[in-house]
């Protein structure tokens, strides 16, 4: 099609609508932790639903695209992203007429409803890439894909305001991409699936994935959602604790996102010559040891050698999976495709996210319980939480501890914003209860700082060390699909005559 390079970026800049949404929820879960006084679990499952919310809509929306077609879905995506917007941006309102659990179950809804969106746009544009460039499919769905960390990168710039300017205000600016790729959308033609020029239909498209390879692969991406995805929700927070620095955490992930940017850009050259698998196998062996890195560095010289490493691994896994999945079942990439987005996004949403708050959870507070049992009994959560089928436990109180760690500042700010406006404390009552549990234990500040800060930097060192296992696992199952392949006599790409049957590999 001659509107090949505006199809393109109209996908590119969904992406970066993603991205920039994903990038500043994560800079800001401090401040809602402080504001609403969650604990970091609790975070985790926030930010879960939105990419629980976007996996099973890649995969209800996969099994209809070739009905309804690219372009109306693109155009109800465009919608939905902005009527999440105004949900989410309503928490101050919901926390003060129904308090925590309130603004709680509105931002796990504004963010699922927000990804929902994200959904139908991921579970467009991949089969949609895969058609506009047949030929080159891995090379474009990594370029595609460049979108994604350009957006972590503009939304991480901006969460460097966070704390500086309402964060309202930082949340409702993925809107400027959103509109912009919205009027691509209603302006441009779109093409039909590859499917429908194979004159297939969503039975014929599933049979054709019911292989060995598939499933594989399916496993494969659930396990690429957790360490991408899942890690991606925490990791400026984790190296920002480590560093005992929340800005250079921050830094960090825009450098990272920065990295990915450039590089899938590149991944056509590398692909010819080590093959797709040979690309996933080396990104997952990277990533290990970058992982592993990070748990053990310290100082900011040896963290940005880990974070690099560990940028280098992730940069090529999710769009190099997809590309996997379009060069080996083109017949039914539509689906196929769906299915494997659908298993990456609900394996960060239910298990990356919130397993790695449940990590950070359970290591901080059985630290600090070794460190001095008082500290723990002042500043643990009003209630557990709990992760499958591990044990319960009670984390660490957020808002008690970011008031620890700013000695009150915010507290007072919030105290005299309510005075000035003519209000009273009573008539604020998680906030009172803040208020009269800071005068009472603010005495024991400089025995429980220092022990919280421990705390906190041992729960993050242990769950990025055991997030690590992950990719090192991959790289053992990728490696046997490169000796799968060599024994068929190398990896190849499936491609379809002008019939749309399956022509010879080349």
């Amino acid at each position: 099609m001659d509107n090949r390079k505006q199809l393109l970026t109209c996908g590119f800049l969904a992406l970066i609508a993603a991205g920039v949404g994903f990038a500043i929820r994560a800079g800001i879960l401090g401040q809602w932790a402080g504001e609403y006084g969650f604990t970091l679990t609790e975070l985790g499952t926030i930010t879960g639903g939105g990419l629980v919310g976007f996996g099973l809509v890649i995969l209800i929306v996969g099994s209809f695209i070739d009905a309804v077609g690219y372009k109306k879905l693109m155009v109800i995506a465009f919608i939905l992203h902005l009527i999440s917007g105004a949900m989410t941006l309503c928490a101050d309102f919901a926390f003060a007429s129904g308090g925590k659990s309130a603004v709680y179950w509105l931002l796990y809804s504004g963010m699922f409803l927000f990804a929902i969106a994200n959904g139908i746009c991921e579970a467009v544009i991949n089969p949609l890439t895969a058609t506009l460039y047949p030929n080159k499919k891995t090379h474009y769905l990594n370029i595609l894909h460049a979108g994604w960390p350009a957006g972590l990168v503009i939304g991480g710039l901006l969460a460097l305001l966070a704390g500086k300017v309402p964060w309202e205000i930082l949340m409702g600016l993925f809107v400027v991409p959103v509109v912009l790729y919205g009027l691509i959308v209603l302006k441009e033609k779109f093409p039909q699936t590859e499917a429908n020029q194979a004159g297939l239909g969503y039975g014929a498209m599933l049979k054709n994935c019911l292989v060995p390879l598939f499933f594989i692969l399916v496993l494969l991406h659930v396990l690429v959602g957790y360490v991408e995805l899942g890690t991606d929700s925490w990791i400026n927070k984790i190296t920002g604790s480590i560093l005992q620095s929340g800005s250079k955490g921050t830094m960090l992930f825009i450098y990272a996102s920065s990295m990915m940017f450039v590089l899938r850009f590149f991944a056509g050259p590398i692909v010819h010559r080590i093959s797709s698998i040979g690309l996933l196998a080396l990104s997952s062996i990277l990533g290990a040891l970058g992982l592993t890195l990070i748990s053990n560095a310290n100082g900011t010289v040896l963290m940005v050698l880990a974070v690099t490493i560990y940028s280098l691994g992730k940069t090529f896994l999710w769009p190099t999976m997809l590309g996997v999945v379009g060069e080996q079942f083109p017949r039914s990439s539509t689906v196929a495709m769906a299915i494997l987005g659908a298993a990456g996004m609900l394996s960060a949403g239910l298990l990356g996210g919130p397993g790695i708050g449940y990590k950070q959870d359970y290591n901080a507070s059985a630290k600090l319980q070794e460190i001095s049992e008082e500290t723990y009994s002042r500043y643990k959560a009003p209630k557990e939480d709990g992760f499958l089928f591990f044990p319960k436990v009670t984390g660490l109180d957020g808002s008690k501890v970011k008031i620890a760690s700013d000695k009150g500042g915010e507290l007072g700010n919030q105290i005299a914003v309510l005075e000035k406006d003519g209000k009273k404390l009573a008539d604020e009552k998680e906030l009172a209860a803040l208020s009269t549990w800071w005068e009472s234990n603010k005495a024991t500040l400089d025995v429980d700082a220092p022990a919280l800060t421990e705390a906190g930097i041992h729960g993050s060192r242990i769950a990025i060390r055991l997030t690590a296992i992950i990719p090192a696992t991959m790289f053992v199952i990728f490696l046997l699909l490169l000796l799968y392949f060599k024994a068929k006599g190398g990896y190849k790409v499936v491609e379809l005559d002008e019939n749309g049957l399956e022509a010879t590999p080349k």
